[in-house]
């Protein structure tokens, strides 16, 4: 039996998916009332925590941040059984992960950080992917139990907390890319380009391709022989500034790179590869 503690979008999926596959389930929420919804798929809701996770072999944990796991895990741990497995998919942080490991270790409770790339449509489908790492003997166990909730389980080996480290870095790549694509389509909207079109152009040029060649030439710190000079990648972005600045349109990434490509060019790297804006000094 499983118990799930949150059941906000990503949580009430994956409660639905395992309810289909007719295992029984528990659940609690924070808001009581997310919780008794799923009900009328079968699930089984309670109002306190702790009676939510009793007999569960597996708890599941969806909340918001590393205070809420602590504080929803100190609430249900009365209920726990002994040597219970629990499985937080919350997005936290690497230190507050390797900290439950070992905590409820101690305590002779296991704790398995796997966090997700995943929306509600993939919690139901059981598709998307899923992120482990730590004790391999945990990971063992608990393989044929994840590996159906997500389209992939990706294990990171034994290191505790590094899961987190690359949801984490999974995120920021997320996050930087959405802003991109905002600048995109503003100075799409000064051109007068419609979606369309730039649907057309990406549909033709998929530029994500290029991501491990040039994750690669960043991580080597060899800018020598350019594909796409600094210095024209810097014009290049000049133009991309006068045409929103001409077309009533206000930019809010670029600004911020030509001010890295400035700094860079007054250190003499005009002439290296464009892709030197990456490097991270030692």
């Amino acid at each position: 039996m499983r118990a799930f503690l949150g059941t906000g979008l990503l949580g009430s999926n994956f409660t639905r998916a395992l309810l289909l596959k007719g295992i029984e389930v528990q659940v609690w929420n924070r808001t009581a009332a997310r919780a008794k919804e799923l009900e009328q798929y079968g699930a089984m809701a309670f109002e306190n925590a702790a009676d939510a996770v009793s007999g569960a072999d597996i708890i599941h944990v969806t909340v918001k941040d590393d205070a809420a796991v602590d504080e929803v895990l100190a609430h249900a741990s009365t209920g726990f059984k002994p040597g219970v497995i629990i499985v937080d998919h919350t997005t936290t942080s690497v230190k507050g992960a390797v900290k439950r490991t070992t905590e409820w270790k101690d305590k002779g409770f296991f704790y398995q950080h796997a966090p997700v790339f995943m929306g509600p449509s993939n919690a139901l489908e059981g598709t998307g992917y899923m992120l482990i790492s730590g004790d391999q003997a945990i990971a063992q166990r608990l393989l044929p139990e994840l590996t159906h909730m997500t389209g992939k389980l990706v294990n990171f080996g034994e290191e505790a907390g590094k899961a987190a480290a690359m949801k984490l870095l999974g995120n920021l790549f997320l996050v930087t890319f959405t802003a991109g694509m905002s600048d995109t389509l503003a100075l799409a909207k000064a051109l007068n380009i419609k979606v369309d079109d730039i649907l057309q152009l990406f549909g033709e040029w998929n530029p994500g391709s290029t991501l491990p060649a040039r994750l690669k030439r960043v991580a080597s710190g060899d800018y020598s022989t350019p594909s796409w000079e600094l210095n024209m990648a810097r014009k290049d972005t000049g133009l991309f500034m006068d045409a929103a600045k001409e077309g009533g349109i206000t930019l809010n990434v670029i600004p911020a790179i030509a001010h890295l490509m400035d700094s860079w060019i007054e250190k003499g790297h005009g002439h290296d590869d464009w892709s030197i804006i990456g490097h991270i000094p030692s």
